[in-house]
C-alpha cells in the first residue's frame, strides 16, 4: 500500500474537486471510569503493558478531556448545548485493532455505535444519540498512502478538516470536479471495511452487492470504513477562478434564469456555483437579492473567456476578475478566503469556521421560470437575513452514470442541486423563539419550492440529512418517505436487501440508517 506520503488536503482536492496486560486496578488508575461503563472498559482493556497509551485513546465523561474531544469535531454548533445527548465512551483509535475491539465490546455490553469521521453530519447523528452509545472518533486515523505511478491513494476515514472522507464518500460526495469526474464515490476503487462480526473485508471478499451499497448508500449502515482506495484524477497546473456578484437591479433574475440552461450543459471543465442572499440596499430599508457566481475552470482564462463570451455573455465575466492559481488554492477561494492564504490552512482543523444552521436539499430537473424565481426572491426578502441558498450545477460526467450505478441516484436530467439553510447566529440555541421562527421559515420555503423541484420522488441528498423527512423504520411504508427521497425506490429496496444479509440484527443503526424489517 505504502508508496509516498502527501498532505491530506492535496489528495482530497485531487480526488473530489478530484487518512492491551496490567490488572484492572492498575488500568483504572490511569483511565477515568464512569459508573456503568466498567464492563466496557474492562472488556476493551489492553493485553499489554502499554496502559498509558491506552488511557490516551479511551475517554469517559469523568475524564477531563472527554468534553473537549467530543466538542472539537462537532461541526454544527447548534448541537453544542448541555441538552445534547453525549456518548458513554469515546474511542479514538490509531489502528484497526482498537476499532475491532471497540466493536466487540460495544456489542457484548449493549451499546450502540456512532462513527465520526469529520463531524460534518448535518443532524449530528455521528456524535449524538438518545441511547447509550460508544463514539468511534477517527481523528487519529488520517494517513494517506499514494501510488503516483498508478494514480491511486489509500485514504483513512479521518482525512480532511471538516468533511471526513469516511462519511463523505459513503453518501456519494460531490465537489467542484463533479461535472468532469462525477461523485467521489464514483472514484472509489477498493476499501478496507469492518463488518458487524469484526471481519476486515476488501472489495473482492465483501462481494459486489456490499461494495455497491457502501458507495453512496450510507456506509455506516453496513459497517465501519477503515480506508478507501481512490482513483486520483488529473488537474492542470493552473486553474482559473472568478467571483462575480449580480443584484436584481443589475438583472440577476434573467441572468440566473439563463444560468439554469447554461451551467449544466457548458464545457465540463467549467463549474459555476451560485449563492443567493437577500440583503439591504446600502443604508436603506429596501431589500434586494444578490447572487454570487463562483466559477472554477480547469484551464486558462485565455480559453475560458471565449467560452463564456459564446455561451453566457450575459454574466459579464471580464479578464480582470479572472485569476489563474494552483488547483489546491481554489479550495481556499471556495472557502471564501483570498487566494493568497497559505494552503497550510487546509490541514488546520481548527481554522475553518463551523456551521450553526438547519439545512434542506432539493434537485431541479426543469428550469425554474421567471415568475417562480420572483416568488423565491420575495420569500428570501421576508427572511431576517439568516437564509442562504447554495446551488451547484450538474450535467457533464454526472449524466454519464445510470441512477443505479451506485446508490447515489441523482444523475441524468438533474440540472441543479439546491442547499437551503438558515443559521442561528445571534441566538443562544436553536430553540429560542427567533431560531424556531427561522426553522419555520425554512420549512415554508421548502413548501414554496414544491412546484419547481423534482417529483416522484422529490429528491434529497443523503449527506445533507434532514430528520424533517421522517425517521420511521419499522416497515417500508414508514421508511419510504425519507429513503426514496435519498436513494429512489429501486436503490432503496436493494439497500434494504443487502442490509438484511450483512447486518441482520441491525446493529449499525441510527435515525435514517438503512432499516431491517
Amino acid at each position: 500500500m505504502k508508496k509516498s506520503q502527501i498532505s491530506s488536503s492535496v489528495v482530497f482536492l485531487l480526488v473530489l474537486c478530484l487518512s492491551f496486560c496490567n490488572s484492572w486496578a492498575n488500568l483504572s488508575s490511569l483511565v477515568d471510569v464512569t459508573p456503568g461503563t466498567e464492563n466496557f472498559m474492562s472488556c476493551i482493556q489492553p493485553k499489554s503493558n502499554n496502559v498509558t497509551s491506552f488511557s490516551q485513546l479511551i475517554f469517559t465523561p469523568v475524564n477531563a478531556s472527554f468534553i473537549p474531544i467530543w466538542q472539537v469535531a462537532v461541526q454544527n454548533t447548534r448541537f453544542l448545548k448541555p441538552s445534547t445527548p453525549k456518548p458513554s465512551i469515546i474511542v479514538t483509535p490509531v489502528d484497526e485493532t482498537l476499532v475491532q475491539k471497540a466493536l466487540f465490546c460495544a456489542k457484548k455490553h449493549g451499546y450502540e455505535i456512532r462513527i465520526r469521521s469529520g463531524g460534518h453530519d448535518y443532524e449530528g447523528l455521528s456524535y449524538t444519540a438518545d441511547v447509550p452509545f460508544v463514539m468511534l472518533d477517527f481523528t487519529n486515523m488520517r494517513s494517506i498512502d499514494v501510488d503516483v505511478a498508478n494514480r491511486t491513494a489509500w485514504v483513512q476515514p479521518g482525512v480532511c478538516p471538516t468533511v471526513g472522507v469516511g462519511g463523505y464518500m459513503g453518501g456519494g460526495g460531490y465537489g467542484n470536479l463533479l461535472r468532469k469526474y462525477g461523485t467521489a464515490a464514483d472514484n472509489v476503487l477498493d476499501v478496507r471495511f469492518m463488518d458487524v462480526n469484526g471481519n476486515i473485508l476488501d472489495r473482492k471478499s465483501m462481494g459486489k452487492d456490499l461494495f455497491w451499497a457502501i458507495r453512496g448508500g450510507g456506509a455506516s449502515s453496513f459497517g465501519i470504513v477503515l480506508a478507501w482506495k481512490l482513483r486520483l484524477v488529473p488537474v492542470p497546473e493552473k486553474v482559473t477562478v472568478f467571483i462575480l456578484n449580480k443584484t436584481l437591479e443589475e438583472g440577476a433574475t434573467k441572468i440566473f434564469h439563463k444560468y439554469q440552461y447554461v451551467a449544466p450543459t457548458i464545457d465540463r471543465n467549467l463549474h459555476i456555483r451560485t449563492q443567493v442572499f437577500a440583503e439591504y440596499i446600502g443604508n436603506t430599508t429596501k431589500k434586494t437579492i444578490r447572487i454570487m457566481f463562483e466559477g472554477i475552470y480547469q484551464g486558462t482564462r485565455d480559453t475560458l473567456l471565449p467560452l463564456l463570451d459564446e455561451k453566457f455573455p450575459e454574466l459579464g465575466v471580464r479578464r480582470e476578475i479572472c485569476e489563474e492559481i494552483r488547483s489546491i488554492q481554489s479550495t481556499v477561494v471556495f472557502w471564501g478566503l483570498p487566494s493568497s492564504t497559505p494552503i497550510e490552512i487546509l490541514t488546520n482543523r481548527s481554522a475553518i469556521a463551523k456551521l450553526n444552521n438547519k439545512s434542506k436539499s432539493d434537485y431541479v430537473r426543469t428550469p425554474i421560470p421567471i415568475r417562480g424565481l420572483r416568488k423565491i426572491w420575495r420569500k428570501l426578502m421576508q427572511n431576517d437575513g439568516s437564509a442562504l441558498l447554495m446551488i451547484n450545477p450538474f450535467g457533464g460526467r454526472m449524466a454519464d452514470y445510470s441512477e443505479s450505478a451506485i446508490p447515489y441516484p441523482h444523475r441524468a436530467g438533474v440540472l441543479l442541486q439546491i442547499l437551503k439553510t438558515v443559521n442561528f447566529n445571534g441566538q443562544t440555541s436553536d430553540t429560542t423563539p427567533t431560531s424556531l421562527k427561522r426553522i419555520m421559515w425554512l420549512r415554508s420555503l421548502d413548501e414554496l419550492l414544491t412546484p419547481y423541484v423534482s417529483k416522484n420522488p422529490r429528491e434529497a441528498y443523503s449527506n445533507y440529512n434532514d430528520l424533517d423527512l421522517g425517521v420511521g423504520s419499522s416497515n417500508y411504508e414508514e421508511a419510504s418517505p425519507w429513503g426514496e427521497r435519498y436513494w429512489k425506490r429501486d436503490n432503496f429496496q436493494k439497500l434494504i436487501r443487502i442490509k438484511a444479509k450483512v447486518d441482520p440484527n441491525n446493529f449499525f443503526r441510527r435515525p435514517q440508517s438503512i432499516p431491517v424489517f
